[in-house]
């Protein structure tokens, strides 16, 4: 009896060149996503709304702390919306989709998912303990609010904190950034590797360099603005961004049957 012939190969996703202003029909697609479900999204929203409240909360007399810490948030984000690009996917497939297709991306039948989450979560965590010792070792006086914050680092003469502070940040975001930007949805679409996944996703932002600035740039606007309003405009950034995020890795990498051919 003759045995089947082997499997072909899987090919590593191949990433593809997009406009430079892409990024605002990203932005344009996510919208509409929401708006056609908007209670997968705006809970996650509210969760992460409520989780910044509980770190405002913590930290209130530790700007240090906090600033770290959200910045460090926004690195670990994109495992957040993990669902939401389940949601999107739904609509993309023209099949019903709701809460319950966004909750099931939480119970992964692999450990993929899990495994570049917690790759996040270090690096998220690595900042924070990095801002915290950069700030509580080199600040001319305490920081423990974000007047102090202001005064003692963003405009203090007498050294450059606030310049090394964001170059340190700007060291670490840029590489998390570049590695993660479609690599969560490409894990949640395809059976590909983490190391696969993160290739493809640095190649597309390689290829894209204009588009990624801009994009990243979008996310980083958009998420002060939702932060200044006293973390309420979270509620709608989170999901509109996670969607986006969807079409931007559609966009960024090649489909499956075109990377074969």
């Amino acid at each position: 009896m003759s045995s089947p012939p082997p499997a072909a190969p899987s090919r590593p996703p191949t990433a593809r060149l997009v406009a430079p202003d892409q990024p605002f029909t990203w932005l344009a697609r996510g919208w509409a996503d929401l708006l056609r479900h908007p209670l997968p999204g705006l809970l996650h929203g509210l969760a992460t709304a409520l989780f910044g409240a509980l770190l405002v909360a913590l930290a209130r007399d530790r700007f240090w702390l906090l600033a770290g810490a959200f910045s460090g948030f926004m690195l670990v984000a994109p495992i957040v919306a993990t669902g939401l690009y389940a949601i999107s996917r739904g609509i993309e497939q023209q099949r019903p989709v709701g809460l319950a297709d966004a909750l099931a991306t939480w119970r992964p039948r692999d450990g993929r998912l899990v495994l570049f989450g917690i790759l996040l979560a270090l690096a998220g965590t690595g900042w924070v303990l990095t801002s915290a010792s950069l700030i509580t070792r080199f600040a001319a006086a305490p920081v423990n609010s974000p007047a102090d914050f202001l005064h003692v680092v963003v405009l203090s003469r007498q050294d450059w904190l606030f310049e090394i502070w964001l170059l340190l940040g700007s060291v670490l975001a840029a590489p998390m950034f570049a590695s993660s930007v479609v690599a969560i949805p490409l894990l949640l679409d395809r059976d590909v590797s983490v190391r696969d996944a993160v290739l493809a996703s640095v190649r597309a932002a390689l290829l894209n360099p204009v588009p990624m600035a801009l994009w990243a740039t979008l996310i980083l606007v958009i998420t002060l603005l939702g932060m200044a309003t006293a973390l309420v405009g979270l509620v709608v950034a989170v999901p509109w961004l996670a969607h986006a995020s969807w079409h931007a890795y559609r966009d960024l990498v090649e489909p499956e049957a075109a990377s074969a051919r």
